[in-house]
């Protein structure tokens, strides 16, 4: 509960807008520290577990669900592959993936929720249209893989 009151606020205020920074490491950093503090244990040991078992989102899980929800509630900004083509294609359901330049764009809400929603499982993406079940549903997923970043969270989806 101290964890939540404390920090969790703080951290996941904006997160959509600022969890893709360069000092995102540095916020995951200080979560692990005030959840070995609360917990008590060593500097040295690892928090995976403990994230599982407290059941809290690391910092890039929290990111990836704050994004996902934000997609899901703004569907209506995004277009499907299949409007673009016909063809009954494995990822027919993704969401299109704008052309884009500029690291800024990329690293950006819209075209990085994209890029996050369609590297979810599809056993996820199917339940998209009830906010509800998909809300618990990913973070259950989140929760049982307690990613440490966001890049293990797109080569897990790889696989």
């Amino acid at each position: 509960m101290v964890y939540h009151a404390f920090f969790h606020s703080t951290m996941s205020y904006g997160i959509i807008f600022w969890g893709n920074s360069p000092h995102n490491h540095g916020i995951f950093k200080t979560q692990k520290k005030v959840l070995r503090i609360l917990m008590g244990i060593g500097y040295r040991d690892s928090c995976r577990e403990l994230f599982k078992e407290e059941k809290i989102l690391t910092f890039p899980s929290q990111y990836i669900f704050s994004l996902l929800l934000f997609v899901i509630s703004n569907m209506n900004l995004f277009v499907p592959n299949s409007v673009y083509h016909d063809i009954n294609t494995r990822q027919k359901n993704d969401l299109h993936v704008p052309h884009a330049h500029r690291t800024m764009y990329q690293k950006g809400v819209l075209y990085y929720g994209i890029k996050v929603f369609n590297a979810l499982p599809s056993s996820i993406k199917t339940i998209s249209d009830n906010p509800k079940k998909f809300k618990t549903t990913l973070k259950r997923y989140l929760l049982s893989h307690s990613f440490y970043s966001v890049d293990e969270f797109f080569s897990e989806s790889k696989h």
